[in-house]
């Protein structure tokens, strides 16, 4: 469909898809620490790019770049690690197990709803 894909570059699938369409996925992520709240704010190339309140000391920027990975694409935080990029602006963590397409269609509203500024708040969520 339209679009369909538009998120594909940001995610790499490393395990494949059971019968269920469940599998792992590496997520790239751009982190802004020390920023004034935590949201997803578009895109930066192939990453996604978050903003978090958090400042990096201590991998607390890391543990909020996880928790807001999991509330966006609605899975458990014991799924959302760390893969690398502990000390890096550029990130990767691996997620999983996740639902293929409702991953792929939280990330297009996450990264549209971002990118649309935040004027607009959390349009058409649930």
């Amino acid at each position: 469909g339209a679009g369909h894909g538009a998120v594909d570059d940001l995610f790499d699938v490393v395990a494949d898809p059971k019968d269920d369409d469940h599998c792992e996925i590496v997520l790239r992520v751009h982190v802004q620490p020390g920023a004034g709240r935590t949201a997803v704010v578009g895109r930066h190339g192939d990453a996604l790019k978050l903003r978090v309140g958090a400042p990096p000391e201590g991998g607390r920027a890391n543990e909020a770049v996880a928790a807001l990975l999991a509330s966006t694409l609605g899975v458990p935080g014991a799924t959302v690690r760390l893969a690398s990029g502990a000390t890096s602006r550029t990130k990767r963590y691996r997620i999983g197990p996740v639902d293929l397409a409702e991953t792929r269609r939280l990330l297009t509203e996450a990264v549209s709803a971002g990118a649309a500024g935040n004027a607009g708040g959390r349009r058409g969520v649930r």
